[in-house]
């Protein structure tokens, strides 16, 4: 009897407790404020119903679970009117002529047959159809204006409380369906990370013969495989950081280090990437090779080197429109990997997003070193020959 009551229980919960105390906090800002608001809106257009009971239920998705597709705007305008549209017609049509208990019923059944048909599936819909055949006289004589107005304002006031409360609170809201990483190079190659990995399709394949609906994103779902890929990696192969595998004795530049003597430093240590560093030591940017090509406009291949020579050289002049130092034509949202960092996060990084020299941080967050492609190459190769000798 024990180990079958442990089957029923759920899981343990996988959200800490500032999430859920987030997520609590919304809920009671959302319900009473958008209250408020739509009490004062629809006064003015004679609505006696400014809040239904479904709201609590919507409530519960858009601050709990922002990320579910269940949540997001569509799901929840379109659902939620489409349902109270469909209860009130068949209350119109039907009303006389079935018993309110198989009225309720078929209303909420057609109301879900409509959500899946317009792509707004949205539970609380199913509760919104119900309660425009069970609600009372003051509902049933509202009649349309019941969904057009009293619905259609509390989904939308909600969302628009959602979407203002979960960014300000650090949650993606609308939650979006992130676009496939798409080859820099602009080939019909997969990314590095899918040609071993397993690849869209197979998600798409084995959703397809799961049949169910997931109360999860597809590319969240894609996203939640990946890192798991990467931790399962961290766990077969070690915990190798950036700390680790970096080049320490790094040559970096400064904001107003002149371009000629940051492309004499490139040339002669052979590089192609320098971090740019502030006083304090902590990264502010990085200029690349990249860089020197398209700000110096060496687009024509004759006469290059005459181009490079009048862009490097300084203008002589307090005012030009022409770069004269690093901070113009450096890239300021340089990415970073703190010290700690796993080498495996580093293979989207370098592979996907085309990243091939990424600046380390210590725990201040200044600089400590630099990681390469050629330093994670090294690392995997040394990596897997210690485990094919031991």
């Amino acid at each position: 009897m024990r180990a079958l009551l442990q089957r029923w229980l759920p899981g343990p919960a996988t959200t800490n407790l500032r999430e859920q105390l987030r997520g609590a906090a919304g809920m009671l800002l959302g319900l009473f404020i958008g209250a408020l608001l739509c009490q004062q809106l629809l006064v003015a257009s004679q609505m006696h119903i400014s809040l239904i009971a479904p709201m609590g239920a919507t409530a519960v998705l858009l601050f709990a679970l922002p990320a579910s597709p269940l949540a997001q705007p569509w799901a929840v305008i379109g659902g939620n009117v489409v349902s109270a549209l469909v209860g009130v017609a068949c209350v119109h049509w039907l009303g006389n002529s079935l018993n309110p208990a198989l009225l309720g019923a078929l209303a909420a059944a057609l109301a879900l047959s409509a959500m899946f048909a317009l792509r707004c599936l949205h539970p609380p819909g199913g509760a919104v159809a119900l309660i425009t055949v069970i609600g009372g006289p003051a509902v049933q004589a509202a009649g349309y204006q019941f969904a057009l107005l009293t619905v259609l304002a509390n989904s939308a006031m909600m969302v628009l409380l959602s979407i203002l409360y979960n960014n300000l609170t650090g949650r993606r809201y609308p939650h979006t369906q992130q676009a496939h990483i798409a080859n820099l190079h602009a080939t019909k190659d997969e990314v590095p990370t899918v040609r071993l990995g397993f690849k869209p399709d197979d998600l798409d394949a084995v959703l397809r013969q799961y049949n169910q609906v997931l109360d999860i994103s597809r590319d969240d779902l894609h996203a939640l495989f990946m890192q798991t890929e990467q931790r399962a990696y961290q766990r077969r192969f070690g915990m190798l950081t950036c700390g680790d595998i970096m080049s320490r004795d790094i040559v970096s530049a400064e904001f107003g280090s002149c371009l000629e003597d940051a492309w004499r430093v490139m040339r002669e240590h052979r590089l192609a990437a320098l971090p740019v560093l502030n006083r304090a030591q902590r990264v502010i940017g990085i200029i690349t090779l990249a860089d020197f090509l398209e700000y110096g406009g060496l687009n024509d291949i004759h006469g290059l080197d005459h181009q490079l020579r009048n862009f490097l050289r300084k203008s002589g002049i307090t005012h030009t429109e022409k770069a004269e130092v690093v901070g113009q034509i450096m890239c300021k949202q340089a990415t970073t990997v703190h010290v700690d960092t796993p080498i495996a996060d580093l293979v989207p990084l370098m592979a996907d997003s085309g990243l091939h020299h990424i600046p380390v941080v210590d725990h201040e967050q200044r600089f400590a070193g630099m990681v390469a492609q050629s330093d994670l190459i090294a690392a995997l190769y040394e990596r897997r020959l210690a485990e094919a000798v031991a």
